[in-house]
């Protein structure tokens, strides 16, 4: 794929899955430039490749996403790709115990930060006639029991990308979703140490548990929802739009991650 002199911004760009979607459309060609609220990561990153430009943002801050565009515009004086990937999980719990400050900020960041991004994104993809990648989650295509924020989030993001799809595409803008299933590396790791803790149970129950969502029993790779980015941005892609495309190992569902710790919430 050759998509050298496209210009690319992927936000929470200089980790995970932001890192290797970033490396992915480099090696393809395209200049990028990633915004992430971790300096740490950001230094990381640009000493890796220093050619990979960066803004140090928080996207549910308005005058950091102004600084994002601001900075895109001096740089490279276009936009063709924005891939919105910044998210948090937010909190586990019951509905009745959900904090209203941990809505508010799930949202903030989930929601209104992904829509700040993409509204000023919109002028410079209609002017390219470029794509909007949006990485959702197989949380927006089933109920999960516990995160009802992070649900309202990205349900609202599959929501969002058919209904920009169809306000852009006559500008020749394609806005598609990609919605993982659980994906290897440091973060699910994460999540299955903690969930192995509350339950008193061995990581590898809970692995099981994950594992035992999808019909195939695995966990997706960075690298391949960077491909998929990558394919849907490509002229390979060029009649796909308004689409929510599962990349799981077919999800069958989400709740048996549910039934495992529905005790320790309810009981």
């Amino acid at each position: 794929m050759d998509l050298s002199e496209k210009t690319v911004l992927v936000t929470a760009g200089a980790s995970g899955i932001g890192w290797a979607i970033s490396e992915a459309f480099l090696s393809a060609g395209a200049q990028v430039h990633i915004c992430d609220i971790s300096s740490q990561a950001i230094q990381s990153a640009t000493s890796e490749i220093p050619k990979i430009s960066s803004t140090l943002a928080d996207v549910s801050n308005l005058d950091d996403v102004d600084q994002v565009f601001n900075d895109i515009d001096r740089l490279y004086g276009q936009l063709d790709v924005v891939v919105n990937n910044v998210g948090i999980a937010g909190p586990t719990a019951a509905l009745e115990d959900i904090e209203p400050e941990d809505w508010k900020h799930t949202l903030n960041v989930d929601l209104n930060g992904f829509f700040y991004v993409s509204r000023r994104s919109a002028p410079l993809l209609k002017a390219s006639s470029g794509c909007m990648v949006n990485i959702a989650s197989t949380a927006a295509l089933f109920g999960f029991p516990l995160r009802s924020p992070y649900v309202a989030a990205k349900w609202a993001m599959i929501g969002l990308t058919k209904t920009w799809a169809m306000e852009l595409g006559p500008f020749g803008v394609r806005v598609n979703a990609i919605c993982p299933g659980s994906v290897n590396g440091p973060r699910i790791e994460s999540v299955i140490a903690n969930d192995a803790r509350q339950r008193d149970t061995t990581v590898d129950n809970i692995r099981e548990t994950y594992l035992r969502q999808n019909s195939l029993r695995v966990f997706v790779e960075a690298e391949d929802v960077a491909q998929m980015a990558l394919f849907l941005c490509s002229k390979s892609g060029k009649h796909i739009s308004g689409q929510a495309i599962s990349l799981d190992g077919h999800t069958e569902g989400l709740s048996n991650w549910f039934d495992y710790k529905a005790e320790k919430f309810t009981g």
